[in-house]
């Protein structure tokens, strides 16, 4: 499911355990993960409720500095990021901003054409790889 430019994965698994995923997975390609929020921690700390919530941030030079070399401002939406969350019927979802949305809010051109291609390709696999989403 796609809105707004961001794309929604449904998890087959808890958030918790769908970013432990997450991790294991950008890790085995080679990326960095950034920093790990938990949303609902930080609800916790000031008594309130959230349901289930957390950001993954992670990525590579590689992938981001051809989008930045196009359009320097590009790098508001670097490093990629990740919210698993749990929707009111308790799924579990895995969403990002889709590469392409990010192209287009910055106007970038040829010159990061085929970054964007492989972080959009990239995003999938991994994504699909944390939900347990069959990719055929």
């Amino acid at each position: 499911m796609t809105e707004n430019g961001l794309v929604s994965v449904e998890s087959r698994f808890g958030v918790a355990e769908t970013v432990d995923r997450l991790v294991e997975t950008v890790t085995g390609a080679g990326l960095r993960v950034f920093a790990r929020i938990d949303h609902a921690a930080g609800a916790r700390e000031i008594g309130a409720v959230l349901r289930p919530t957390e950001l993954l941030i992670f990525g590579h030079p590689k992938g981001g500095t051809p989008l930045m070399q196009d359009r320097q401002l590009a790098g508001i939406d670097l490093p990629i990021k990740a919210l698993a969350w749990e929707d009111e019927q308790g799924k579990v979802w895995l969403s990002y901003n889709s590469p392409h949305w990010l192209a287009e809010r910055h106007g970038l051109g040829d010159a990061s054409r085929d970054a964007v291609a492989a972080i959009a390709a990239g995003m999938q696999k991994v994504v699909a790889a944390a939900a347990g989403v069959d990719q055929s």
